[in-house]
């Protein structure tokens, strides 16, 4: 299995945290992950921007089946999320039984373990969601 090295992964930790996208100053599109153009009207002047950690789930998928090292995320459940924000991602979705999931779900992001490298101890952490806690 192949890991993220440590340098990588942690120049991208807004990402992984943080779930930091970027705004076009020109148009007003946001888009995540970060990108160095703006997709709707190519423009370079984009600014930093944190991306809403609420919102629904459009669609989803569960999985029964997964690779090496990810065993405990049996079954897994994938999720395309439109956020609070208009942005659309694909996330894993916890603290949910797959029976319960349905599309319009309102749902809230959370820091979870995403893996551990056992040759150096280091571990993992990424954005995932869950049901919204009211």
């Amino acid at each position: 299995m192949s890991r993220l090295s440590v340098p990588p992964y942690w120049r991208e930790r807004g990402t992984y945290y943080r779930l930091e996208g970027v705004k076009c100053r020109k148009c007003g599109a946001i888009s995540f992950p970060r990108k160095y153009y703006c997709p709707s009207c190519n423009s370079r002047e984009l600014e930093g921007y944190e991306v809403s950690r609420e919102g629904r789930v459009i669609n989803f998928t569960v999985s029964h089946q997964q690779k090496e090292g990810f065993d405990l995320s049996i079954p897994m459940i994938i999720a395309e999320i439109e956020l609070n924000d208009g942005v659309r991602i694909y996330a894993q979705l916890v603290d949910v039984d797959p029976y319960e999931v349905r599309e319009g779900m309102e749902v809230e992001a959370t820091l979870r373990r995403v893996e551990t490298d056992s040759h150096e101890g280091i571990i993992y952490y990424g954005t995932k969601f869950r049901p919204k806690i009211t």
